[in-house]
């Protein structure tokens, strides 16, 4: 009997499959596509004869497992997933234990879980994080669902999960609450990505810097406050020759996306949460779906003549203006998920989140040691801003940040990221803003009320009385 099961082998599903039966424990797998279990137990003999055991038919995998069972699934969210469960479950008994693995849409984890509750079965939607390398030899994870159902699947998860300090996993919390964190970590992921981007692209047009200098200027920053996954395999990709050529110049800009940064933006309008860094992202992604609309743009539409300067200290202030916007851009998220948590009665860590996310995921950053330390010392800390360490740092930082910005306007570079984090800095910081004109134009237009700074309650005026006095 195998001591746990796997539904799904593609990419990940395979790889989190040879990383779980390498750490010890006996697994059986099934994918309704048998050539794919076939790939996977062929996988398991080449590195190791690895304790996979294959299954061409769903009822013959269901019963090779241990009870009370304990299937992982990794399948395609949405209906994908639905079909799978509806085939597993009239072959499960109460008290076996489904963990989704997918990057699914949490109040879809929440429909299911409560289907599964009905039936005695344990439910977990779980984010998984890393890719193909991060499931092969350890990723990030954020189970949540059943607590009962975590403790009989947290033997092998701890033992999975990246190790950073500990393992990379911990209970997130009930319902939905683990897809949730890891669409947020998603949405972080974006916000991060972009930064890195115009950072890139302030430093080639209004630096002039090769490709070959670039390489070097990213395994500096590696080597300093901005070490992360995703600035070391930055640093990576300028390197990558083409011919005689480098392969980034060769790459059509112009990505895709799979939808969590979506559902990341929709659900900070729905907590009205602010999230310029991540919106930004997320537009700059869909700007760059425009490409044949941005070629014709290109030959009508007029900028100013980008120029590179030879200014030493370029470097250093895009660094600086990197550092500071991408705390901008965790703090928008470890707000989002602190509104859902509070709305939804999670009761969630967030020093705990951002202590997994050190190993294993693509947004794992050494600053993710301050940012636990900074909630550890505050869990009421309303935002990651107003951190003693942080503020200073951005009070330090912000004279680069703005040069980086206004450098980049006046070049005609778009820096939506480094833009939008800056103004939401100012916005935050600031005690009084616009708003009240905002309310006076709400309340002539639609009789909305305001409120007034030297008296409490609602108030409306007669707009065209006061302009008839004048």
């Amino acid at each position: 009997m195998s001591e746990i099961g796997l539904v799904g082998l593609a990419v990940m599903g395979q790889n989190l499959a040879l990383n779980i039966a390498e750490k010890g424990f006996s697994i059986s797998v099934w994918n309704r596509t048998a050539q794919r279990v076939r790939d996977t137990l062929a996988r398991a003999q080449a590195e190791g004869d690895l304790p996979v055991t294959g299954f061409e038919d769903l009822a013959g995998f269901v019963a090779s497992l241990e009870r009370p069972r304990r299937i992982i699934l990794l399948v395609k969210a949405g209906a994908p997933v639905d079909a799978t469960i509806e085939a597993l479950f009239p072959l499960l008994e109460p008290g076996d234990v489904l963990i989704d693995g997918g990057n699914e849409w949490f109040p879809n984890t929440e429909r299911r879980a409560k289907k599964a509750e009905e039936m005695g079965i344990r439910y977990i939607g779980m984010g998984v994080s890393g890719g193909e390398e991060g499931a092969r030899h350890g990723p990030s994870m954020m189970p949540g669902g059943s607590r009962d159902a975590y403790e009989l699947i947290a033997p092998v998860l701890e033992k999975v999960a990246a190790q950073v300090g500990g393992p990379c996993v911990t209970y997130i919390g009930p319902g939905g609450s683990g897809n949730y964190v890891k669409m947020v970590h998603n949405g972080i992921e974006y916000g991060d990505m972009q930064l890195i981007a115009e950072a890139y692209d302030v430093l080639r047009i209004a630096g002039g810097l090769s490709n070959d200098r670039l390489a070097e200027v990213f395994a500096d920053w590696n080597a300093g406050e901005l070490e992360s996954f995703l600035i070391e395999i930055t640093a990576r990709i300028f390197r990558k020759r083409d011919g005689d050529g480098y392969l980034v110049d060769a790459i059509l800009d112009k990505t895709g996306m799979k939808g969590t940064g979506r559902w990341t933006v929709q659900e900070a309008a729905e907590k009205s949460v602010p999230a310029a860094t991540i919106a930004a992202a997320l537009d700059g992604r869909y700007l760059s779906g425009l490409k044949n609309e941005r070629v014709r743009a290109s030959r009508i539409l007029t900028g100013p003549q980008a120029s590179a300067a030879a200014d030493p200290d370029l470097v250093d202030d895009v660094r600086n203006a990197l550092y500071a916007a991408k705390i901008c851009s965790y703090a928008q998220g470890m707000n989002l998920i602190r509104a859902a948590s509070d709305e939804y009665g999670w009761n969630l860590e967030l020093g705990s989140i951002a202590r997994i996310w050190k190993g294993g995921c693509i947004i794992r950053a050494a600053f993710l040691d301050r940012i636990k330390d900074a909630f550890d010392a505050d869990p009421k800390l309303k935002s990651l801003l107003v951190d003693p360490g942080f503020a200073a740092e951005l009070s330090a930082r912000q004279a680069s940040w703005r040069k980086i910005v206004g450098l980049a306007v006046s070049n005609g570079i778009a820096v939506p990221g480094l833009s939008g984090s800056l103004a939401y800095f100012d916005a935050y910081r600031r005690e009084r803003l616009p708003a009240n004109l905002l309310q006076a134009q709400r309340d002539l237009f639609g009789a909305h009320t305001f409120e007034r700074v030297d008296r409490q309650g609602s108030f409306h005026a007669d707009w065209d009385e006061l302009a008839d006095g004048v």
